[in-house]
């Protein structure tokens, strides 16, 4: 394996330490300073509504939340502190070098993840033990920047409990069923497949919830679902294994969504909620619910297959630094994701998880020397460009929705 576990180290060190204070997630285009009268106090809060992406939606399905930004100003105009918004020029190139980490970060561990992954499959075919194995890698990372004080601990009432192993038993089968399918497949293949999850939440979201998007949203999901069929058609490495896992994983991930939709809307869960948190709770999640679907699949042969592993592999130790470091880097692409989306507009990162896909298929054809179809090829980019649009074009309506119900909002207080 070429990766080592040294720079993953040094991206985990840079990453917590990025994360100790709990970001806000969604960023507004203008700069919030409010200039108040002074008093005792000297506080004024004000109300903002804005996108949020729900806590474990990858499709970037969003919401509309409000939030209270606190301002806090003293006597003298030179010690306002604005809290959210365009930033002081002073600042900038900070903000930019951080944002252009966050995005380096994710590309590189989402790249690392799935080849690093592929080559632990090959080695050790058994998908749901490695899978289940991952779940504790990123429990067991997430436990550790907890009880070191790098994030404060999470505190789950009765309610938020159950959201957590809700949305942990979907999150737990999206992931299976994504590690089946890689396993199965190739790496292209299985995201050119997964390139239709936006379709599944757009379908499960509006039967589920009877709400449904403006038509021009669910337009753009014809180039998606067209260009991911065109594609496998005739793909060379096509196999039914691969594609029913992945459709799976799509339907789960969707399934996923809801529940995580639903516990936004669930009134208290707990403290220190940030979204990092709570994946890092539905991690756990995820990992125990694993468990007895890794051994029913997998128990039997388990041990077989780990000494084939080992015997087949020329350094053991280089072998086991893979199998953590495919768990590791899966847990913290995640992390640096919503990392990401602190810093900048949902749209911004929308794009940036199309071009992540890119990077994928592109970084998995290279390693991999997996030859695909021109078909495939076409078929891909129409599909990965249908993603895009519809990104845009729901958080475009949304944007609209949103702004509408503020001006409903003023026109009944005045």
């Amino acid at each position: 394996m070429r990766f080592s576990l040294t720079t993953l180290i040094f991206t985990i060190l840079c990453v917590s330490t990025s994360a100790t204070k709990p970001p806000v997630f969604g960023v507004s285009n203008k700069a919030s300073l409010i200039h108040a009268p002074k008093s005792a106090s000297n506080k004024v809060a004000e109300s903002s509504s804005y996108p949020e992406v729900s806590i474990m939606d990858e499709a970037l399905s969003t919401t509309t939340t409000t939030t209270t930004t606190a301002i806090v100003e003293g006597d003298d105009s030179k010690d306002k502190i604005q809290i959210r918004g365009g930033a002081t020029t002073s600042s900038n190139l900070v903000e930019n070098l951080t944002i252009c980490f966050y995005f380096l970060a994710w590309y590189a561990l989402n790249v690392i993840y799935n080849i690093v992954n592929k080559k632990v499959l090959n080695t050790l075919p058994a998908p749901l033990m490695v899978g289940s194995f991952q779940f504790l890698v990123g429990g067991l990372y997430c436990s550790l920047v907890w009880f070191v004080g790098l994030r404060p601990m999470p505190k789950l009432t009765s309610t938020g409990k159950n959201a957590v192993r809700n949305v942990g038993f979907y999150h737990a089968f999206g992931q299976l069923a994504t590690m089946v399918s890689l396993g199965a497949g190739a790496v292209s293949f299985t995201h050119i497949v997964k390139a239709m999850e936006p379709f599944f939440s757009a379908m499960v979201s509006g039967l589920y919830f009877n709400k449904w998007m403006k038509t021009p949203v669910y337009l753009t999901l014809i180039p998606v679902v067209g260009g991911v069929g065109y594609a496998c058609l005739k793909e060379l490495n096509f196999s039914w294994l691969a594609f029913g896992a992945a459709m799976s994983s799509n339907l789960f991930f969707a399934l996923r969504a809801v529940m995580s939709k639903l516990a936004l809307q669930s009134g208290d869960s707990g403290t220190n909620l940030t979204p990092p948190n709570m994946f890092g709770m539905v991690t756990w999640a995820a990992f125990f619910i694993s468990i007895p679907v890794a051994l029913l699949g997998e128990g039997k042969t388990i041990v077989g297959l780990w000494k084939d592993a080992l015997a087949s592999v020329d350094n053991q130790s280089k072998f086991v630094q893979s199998l953590v470091l495919s768990g590791l880097s899966h847990y913290l692409n995640n992390e640096v994701m919503y990392l990401a989306l602190g810093k900048v507009h949902p749209v911004t990162l929308a794009v940036g998880n199309t071009m992540k896909r890119v990077f994928i298929l592109v970084a998995s054809i290279m390693v991999f020397r997996n030859p695909i179809s021109v078909q495939a090829g076409i078929g891909s980019g129409v599909g990965i460009v249908g993603v895009l649009l519809y990104s845009l074009t729901k958080q475009y309506y949304e944007s609209l929705e949103a702004s509408e119900a503020q001006d409903k909002g003023r026109k009944r207080r005045a």
